[in-house]
């Protein structure tokens, strides 16, 4: 796995008591009424999967599929990840343990069609990685309704990208398209395409241009629209160095829509865009926003890109995180996606911040206040959730926390819990 941000269970804060007065003053609250409740808690190698990094989805009958990056019973140090299906209470029903030459890994959660088959990647494991110095450099994977795989891909590096950690999207033809953080032509990533066969291809590698002006390091996926264009993020690169906002029309040819300066607009776009009817995308950046934390790197934001009718896209800054002191409100949104109801409320967690440091699930309703429906202790209720959420037909919100529950797997840190917020 690539260098990631260690869990927010290994850092100290000091923590400041913070009135109702100021957080309502800074446009930031603690909602009400809210329940959660823990659904299932993994207990890492050989029992069952380690650090849930990829968020879930559900199916009309209520169960959730996801995946962890670590544990299960592939013969990998601490297992080689799996991919799960729990019902409605969180009661295991399969999970299905990569061995590594079949995949290792999976940072990113699952895509289901229409048939209940599932689809994913995994950033490491494969048959082969030339000339990257690496043994293997990940897969694209098929799993039937009941877990059995299909291997549809491996990665080679070069020309077609590696470590794929990125969250796939389909279309109606049985195409899948996701990106890879590495490789590609010039080693800064890539957007591909995966047939139904297991052809594929590359529609586009970044750092094509010079000083990187269209973008690098694109790790979480994109999003279709109905058309066929492609929309995501790269976390770096662009016309500033902090990372842009891209669409990838049919041909291949790639427009960037928006260039973060890294500073009060944001920096390192990391999340899987969301689309409203109108064509605005919503996301998040991982740094950026204000200078209050991170030796004044920022501490990320939630961002809207609209469309103009004559062409050109605008930036809006919905909220600045670490508005609240010790960031009560939450610091450092990463993969996403945003969930966004029927009102234009959106959804979403944070790696770190909150009351304990161990990240929260936060609401922003349409004025830009931001409401903390649950803030992480990392103990039983889990901790450091690095994914976004989804949504029940109730407004019940279901994810994922990298860390937390059982203290007995990866001492004292925990393996991670699947988690409920009922409203």
């Amino acid at each position: 796995m690539q260098s990631k941000r260690p869990y927010s269970t290994a850092r100290i804060i000091f923590a400041i008591l913070i009135t109702l007065l100021l957080a309502s003053a800074i446009g930031s609250t603690r909602a009400q009424a809210q329940t959660f409740k823990v659904l299932h808690t993994f207990h890492g190698a050989p029992k069952d999967g380690e650090g849930p990094f990829g968020g879930l989805i559900r199916d009309s009958a209520g169960n959730l599929y996801g995946t962890a990056a670590s544990g299960g019973t592939g013969k990998c140090k601490s297992g080689c990840g799996t991919a799960f299906k729990l019902d409605k209470t969180g009661k295991l029903i399969w999970q299905h343990s990569f061995g590594g030459k079949n995949g290792r890994e999976p940072l990113a959660g699952l895509f289901r069609d229409n048939a209940g088959n599932l689809y994913g990647t995994t950033a490491d494991g494969g048959a082969h990685c030339y000339g990257m110095g690496f043994p293997s450099c990940g897969t694209v994977f098929e799993l039937t309704g009941t877990g059995k795989e299909t291997f549809l891909y491996s990665f080679a590096g070069a020309p077609d990208g590696w470590s794929p950690e990125a969250l796939l999207v389909g279309d109606a033809a049985g195409n899948f398209y996701g990106t890879t953080y590495l490789g590609g032509t010039h080693e800064a990533g890539t957007v591909f395409k995966v047939d139904a066969e297991g052809k594929e291809s590359v529609l586009y590698s970044f750092c094509s241009q010079t000083g990187c002006s269209d973008g690098q390091y694109p790790y979480v996926g994109v999003i279709l629209d109905a058309t066929g264009n492609l929309y995501g993020v790269t976390t770096s690169g662009g016309a500033f160095g902090a990372g842009e906002v891209f669409e990838l029309d049919t041909a291949g040819g790639e427009t960037v829509l928006y260039s973060f300066r890294g500073g009060s607009d944001g920096a390192g776009p990391s999340s899987v865009l969301v689309a409203d009817a109108a064509g605005n995308l919503y996301g998040t950046t991982q740094e950026g926003g204000n200078d209050g934390c991170r030796e004044g790197a920022g501490c990320g934001v939630v961002f809207e890109l609209s469309p103009h009718s004559g062409g050109g896209w605008t930036e809006s800054v919905l909220y600045v995180f670490c508005s609240l002191s010790d960031c009560a409100d939450g610091e450092d949104p990463i993969a996403g996606p945003l969930v966004r109801d029927a009102a234009g409320n959106l959804y979403g967690t944070t790696y770190f911040g909150g009351d304990d440091d161990d990240g929260v699930v936060f609401k922003l309703d349409t004025t830009g206040k931001e409401s903390v429906l649950h803030s992480f202790t990392g103990g039983r209720d889990g901790a450091a959730p690095w994914s976004g959420l989804t949504m029940g037909s109730a407004g019940s919100l279901y994810g994922v926390a990298t860390g937390g529950g059982d203290t007995k797997c990866f001492p004292p840190s925990g393996c991670g819990v699947v988690f409920k917020i009922t409203p």
